[in-house]
């Protein structure tokens, strides 16, 4: 697409990932911790504390991750899942070359990281999450 700038130029109009993957349009704090890879402050959001049926789902894309029945506390301010969806989170090593990142399968959205070995569930896994990067679906 094409649109003559007020100089009277002819410029390109580029489309942002969101508008032409038909993925959810990001506010700026959403952006700086899926896009950019920032971490929300502990205990500061939407999904730390919270518990109901339903699946937590992708932010930027609606791909279902985590399961309720997955989640579990943790104490360490961020939501906390010891098992995911199949196939819907894929794991990278963090750039700080000690963690492990998890991001969203689908489109790639950092979600967190994920640890092993700490005992707090039967599973050995925890999925520590920023609530910015999900949604939740309640179960009807």
């Amino acid at each position: 697409m094409v649109e003559e700038s007020k100089e009277g130029r002819r410029c390109a109009l580029t489309v942002t990932d969101a508008d032409a993957k038909g993925w959810r349009k990001l506010t700026r704090e959403e952006e700086r911790v899926i896009v950019r890879k920032g971490t929300e402050p502990p205990f500061s959001g939407e999904y730390e504390a919270h518990v109901a049926p339903g699946v937590y789902a992708c932010k930027r894309c609606g791909t279902a991750l985590y399961r309720s029945e997955d989640k579990f506390d943790a104490g360490c301010g961020w939501p906390s899942f010891d098992a995911e969806l199949p196939g819907a989170v894929r794991r990278l090593p963090d750039a700080d070359g000690v963690r492990i990142e998890i991001q969203c399968a689908h489109c790639g959205a950092h979600l967190g990281h994920v640890f092993e070995g700490e005992g707090f569930t039967p599973a050995d896994t925890r999925h520590c999450v920023n609530s910015i990067s999900l949604d939740f679906r309640a179960r009807s």
